[in-house]
């Protein structure tokens, strides 16, 4: 089968599939309206109201912009109740329970984003991938922040296609034969201690990941390896795998890779945690920045000869 006629099946909450053809021709969509952010990653996405339930055609629309742009932004929309953005969220696949951060009361799968003067450290702080410690890896991420700061705050996203696309034709046909571990006892051991977490006797997460993978719906490579939760390439030295990467993570965080989001209040970010890292800025102390985040469930990462 071609990569013009491959298609993914996503299974909503409902349980109805919805499939995706890249058939469809790029930036075309039925029911919604997408403006690039920049000419490698990002869409701006109005004609949706995230707090009313999703029609099939716009869940489909969605879907193929997320392949498509990485990172979807929507702006001037309302506060989303927590039991509005599950239901949004859910319309992509099963919800993700994070293995560490405090939840908001009632709801497991909703994420308390709250960073302010007392925060012993940044939500996102450093470049990740979400979760790439776990066997099966989350699909995705919706974000909404409620409070912001008066500057500052920003968050920066990074395209792992172009990042991998970006390297010599021998370097990329080395890391297609190579693993690495993700690790997050380092980042999660105490991390909530300041908002009353106690992980005391608790294990977190460990999987090893193909350094490349392949996306299961685009089928375009990407580079898999992050400096939140990658430690080690599986099967070298450790100088070896030291020196790869700090060579990679150099490399995928360079800015042409980048696009950069500035706030603002009720504004929703939805990222493709499969193809995309990202950096939240902690550049406004003393002031508060605070939100609700959700977690979509993901598969194990392969890397499959299109």
């Amino acid at each position: 089968m071609s990569e013009q006629s491959e298609q993914k099946v996503y299974r909503g909450r409902a349980g109805r599939a919805h499939r995706l053809s890249n058939s469809r021709p790029q930036g075309v969509y039925k029911s919604i309206d997408v403006k690039p952010a920049t000419a490698l990653i990002g869409g701006y996405v109005s004609g949706v109201d995230l707090t009313q339930p999703l029609a099939p055609q716009q869940v489909d629309d969605l879907s193929h912009a997320l392949a498509e742009h990485n990172v979807l932004f929507f702006r001037e929309q309302p506060e989303l109740t927590p039991r509005q953005q599950v239901d949004f969220s859910q319309n992509f696949g099963a919800l993700h329970i994070h293995p560490a951060a405090p939840h908001y009361a009632g709801h497991p799968e909703v994420i308390v984003i709250h960073t302010h003067k007392d925060s012993q450290v940044n939500n996102g702080g450093g470049w990740h991938t979400d979760v790439s410690c776990d066997e099966e890896p989350p699909l995705g991420t919706v974000l909404q922040l409620h409070t912001l700061p008066n500057t500052g705050g920003d968050t920066l996203f990074a395209n792992m296609y172009a990042a991998f696309e970006a390297l010599s034709d021998f370097m990329k046909d080395f890391l297609r034969g190579c693993t690495a571990m993700h690790e997050s006892e380092h980042v999660y051991r105490g991390r909530y201690s300041d908002r009353g977490v106690d992980d005391a006797g608790k294990s977190f997460p460990s999987a090893v990941h193909p350094v490349v993978r392949t996306h299961p719906v685009s089928r375009r490579e990407a580079l898999y390896v992050n400096r939140g939760f990658t430690t080690k390439i599986v099967d070298m030295e450790a100088l070896e795998s030291d020196a790869l990467l700090k060579f990679l993570f150099t490399h995928l965080e360079q800015p042409q890779f980048q696009v950069r989001f500035q706030w603002e209040p009720n504004s929703i970010a939805f990222w493709d945690n499969r193809c995309t890292q990202h950096l939240a800025l902690w550049d406004y102390w003393p002031e508060e920045r605070k939100g609700h985040r959700v977690t979509i469930k993901g598969e194990r990462p392969i890397h499959r000869v299109n």
